[in-house]
């Protein structure tokens, strides 16, 4: 009987000791530790989610991907990107014709496949890549991504209106070649060089510009949700295309409203080859009308046509430039 008792106890003992082991493990996590790389860190910055062997992220379709690092075989179909990709620490096989303003030497070699109005998907194809770098605001690149998809290749689509866009990009691509260092230096330092000139800007002058986009077929408006229209708003000017029926669609703007607001600076940018052309329509359609010298912008000598190769071209890399440039035709007495 006895013995029974001491047999009983000890089986007691042991349903207890493995409740409170099944107690103790309930309680953890499930990836508590990184075992078998079950738990592995991610780090995440502007949407950007960094594995150790992979990057996820929202693409410019709105697209969750997924793609794997350091992709041997890459095509870049937009040359903004392509300077990024460079900067990045990556190489391509194949782009696009270089801009004159604009060549990339680190891709100088790599094969052409068209140009930014033409790209060629067969030659594309037949380069065998596995990464297209594609820009998802151009419906000339995007109706290539259906027959790249279909030859399993991988897509890389973003868009790029605001500095946010340019530091995402950086991060996408620096991840994407394991280079924290090139991160640091056109990610991280270019943000703080931004910043510097931001806070430097004047917040008491109350400056007033009309930003315009001139090509040789026509001449619009740009607000303060655009690449140099966002620049200026973060240098403390505003935008009289803002919240006014001088919209970015306008393919007529109003001279009426710009006489009314009579900005303090007037700002073009140019975009086509052929500048001779573009200066004749903003004569033929803005210059030629009578009204047009009395603005105080055009009789103060503050109606500026900006650097092609900085404000109409992304900055990328030279963005604080970008900004600094503009804050010394804004405030000369402030940045000399």
């Amino acid at each position: 009987m006895k013995q029974k008792r001491v047999i009983a106890v000890i089986i007691a003992v042991l349903v207890l000791s493995l409740l409170g082991g099944c107690d103790i493990n309930q309680g953890k996590p499930a990836n508590s530790g990184g075992n078998e790389g079950a738990g592995e860190s991610v780090k995440e910055e502007y949407g950007v989610k960094i594995n150790k062997d992979s990057v996820t992220f929202t693409d410019g379709r709105d697209q969750e991907v997924t793609l794997k690092k350091h992709p041997q075989r890459v095509v870049c179909l937009f040359t903004s990107y392509l300077e990024i990709w460079d900067k990045a620490g990556g190489k391509v096989i194949g782009r696009i014709e270089d801009a004159s303003e604009k060549p990339v030497e680190g891709a100088k070699d790599a094969e052409v496949v068209g140009n930014l109005g033409a790209p060629s998907l067969e030659k594309i194809i037949a380069l065998e890549p596995d990464l297209v770098i594609l820009n998802a605001n151009s419906k000339i690149n995007m109706e290539l991504v259906p027959a790249l998809e279909q030859n399993n290749i991988g897509i890389l689509a973003m868009n790029f209106f605001v500095k946010e866009d340019y530091f995402k990009i950086v991060r996408l691509f620096t991840a994407l070649t394991d280079r924290e260092d090139l991160y640091n230096e056109y990610s991280l330092k270019v943000k703080n060089d931004i910043e510097r000139i931001i806070n430097k800007a004047p917040k008491d002058k109350g400056y007033t510009a009309l930003l315009m986009m001139a090509s040789a077929k026509s001449i619009t408006v740009r607000d303060s949700s655009t690449y140099v229209g966002q620049m200026l708003k973060d240098l403390n000017v505003e935008n009289i295309s803002d919240g006014s029926d001088l919209t970015t669609d306008a393919k007529v703007f109003s001279m009426e409203t710009i006489l009314e607001r009579d900005p303090d600076f007037i700002f073009v940018q140019v975009t086509g080859r052929d500048q001779s052309k573009v200066f004749e329509k903003l004569k033929k359609d803005v210059e030629s009308n009578p009204a047009w010298a009395s603005l105080k912008a055009v009789k103060e000598g503050r109606y500026i046509f900006l650097p092609k190769e900085l404000y109409m071209y992304k900055a990328n890399h030279r963005y604080a430039e970008a900004y600094e440039g503009l804050a010394k035709m804004i405030y000369p007495e402030v940045f000399k």
